[in-house]
């Protein structure tokens, strides 16, 4: 059976958009350089050890800075957190320093952990893959901290409409 399309919009397309991801901000650092980006495309691959999976847009300034990483923090956003999704997925680090317009504090190898994020929790990056437009960054989870279970989380159809700072 062919993955019909039906106004321009593939049946893998049409279940990925009904189940609404939540997105997340991924901040890191190599040297003295810090980027930060919103992105939508992440997962759990393992639970015994933890791993996790990170889908960057090589288009993106974060991704030429993860590159030459040792690791990544990841910060689940809370529903309110419209602002924050703005700045790191709407900005780019191009033209924008998104770290002087927001609260944050050296975490886990000095990467960024956003003041502000209903949890965070940083990895080593132990395997990157290339997914065509984007690469998949594969973490260690060491360290992090969330508020109660009870946060309702920022999903993908709160930040739709967000015109991002690079094409993916």
């Amino acid at each position: 059976m062919s993955d019909s399309i039906e106004n321009g919009v593939t049946g893998c397309e049409a279940v990925v958009a009904a189940a609404d991801y939540p997105v997340f901000v991924v901040t890191t650092r190599a040297g003295d350089e810090l980027g930060g980006c919103l992105v939508g495309f992440t997962s759990q691959v393992s639970i015994d050890p933890v791993r996790f999976l990170v889908g960057l847009s090589k288009t993106n300034r974060t991704f030429a800075i993860a590159a030459r990483a040792s690791r990544l923090t990841v910060h689940l956003l809370g529903s309110e957190q419209t602002a924050l999704a703005a700045l790191f997925g709407g900005e780019t680090g191009d033209d924008t320093d998104k770290f002087a317009r927001c609260a944050w504090n050296p975490g886990p190898g000095e990467v960024p952990v956003l003041s502000e994020a209903a949890g965070w929790f940083s990895g080593a990056i132990i395997q990157r893959h290339d997914f065509g437009d984007h690469v998949g960054v594969v973490l260690a989870p060491d360290s992090g901290t969330a508020r109660p279970s009870a946060t309702r989380t920022l999903r993908m159809h709160a930040v739709q409409d967000l015109r991002p700072g690079h094409q993916a």
